[in-house]
């Protein structure tokens, strides 16, 4: 999940230069929209997945040009500051629509397990790996053979040069928000059947923004080795260390890669082609 998240801090970094600290808000207005396909409109779940991910495209897309595309050539601060005051708007949207009491998505699989043995893991959990891999399949597909995909590797090399060979690079700005969007809502609907969905789940954004700076701040692959990274030891951590550990290990692993190999693990990953 802490992955997931990451891949859309460093898509829209890729493309644009910006750090979207609203992104785990994102995922959490995902993760309601998803509720409410499945709660209210009684949508089947696995048909919940695309159709949230689709409405988030869209509001991605409106996020891209309400907000973010006057702030184009506009000081990083101040759109850092922005992200930070857009996700504050939108829990407190979540929390004026939803409410603020913790809230449960019903699967078909819920409290199914899978016994292999001596191991014994939820299908909830399964569901989460497998559409992480398809999610990560599908990406690379995406960028490797589609148009737009290459399109949005050519804007974030060089901006005027996409713009000069004829790409679109505000259609492609507006793709790469919506498409960050829907990772982030995909992430929220596999999260929300193992965790409650409340306003503040968004905090898990900062996690994953640390898992892309473990990763290399710009590589997709990185993002992902380092929010599982971030997730095993986190989990270790809570096992065999004193309460509290857990808490804390993703910034300590943080602190520790930032001194021993400042840009990432996968610093290497993020060099402009010349």
């Amino acid at each position: 999940m802490y992955g997931l998240i990451a891949l859309g801090f460093v898509l829209i970094y890729k493309a644009t230069e910006m750090v979207n600290f609203a992104q785990g808000d994102v995922m959490m207005l995902g993760a309601y929209i998803g509720l409410t396909l499945v709660n209210s409109f009684e949508l089947p779940y696995l048909w919940a997945v695309p159709a949230t991910a689709f409405l988030m495209i869209l509001l991605g897309a409106i996020l891209e040009r309400v907000f973010f595309r006057p702030m184009i050539g506009e000081p990083h601060f101040a759109v850092l500051m922005l992200t930070i005051g857009l996700g504050f708007v939108l829990r407190a949207f979540a929390g004026a629509i939803w409410g603020s009491e913790p809230q449960a998505v019903v699967t078909p699989y819920s409290g199914m397990v899978l016994r292999l043995g001596e191991l014994v893991i939820g299908y909830e959990n399964l569901v989460i790996i497998l559409g992480t891999a398809v999610l990560c399949l599908s990406l690379w597909l995406f960028f490797r053979f589609s148009r737009y995909g290459m399109a949005m590797q050519a804007a974030s090399q060089n901006q005027l040069a996409a713009f000069y060979v004829g790409i679109p690079v505000k259609r492609i700005y507006s793709l790469v928000w919506g498409l960050a969007a829907a990772i982030a809502g995909i992430a929220g609907i596999l999260m929300a059947p193992i965790s409650l969905v409340y306003p503040m789940i968004g905090f898990i954004g900062i996690k994953a923004f640390a898992a892309a700076i473990v990763g290399g701040f710009g590589s997709l692959p990185g993002a992902l080795v380092g929010g599982l990274l971030i997730g095993v030891c986190e989990q270790f951590a809570g096992y065999y260390l004193p309460a509290g550990f857990s808490e804390t290990s993703a910034y300590l692993i943080l602190l520790l890669v930032l001194i021993v190999r400042p840009d990432g693990l996968f610093a290497t990953m993020q060099k402009k082609k010349v």
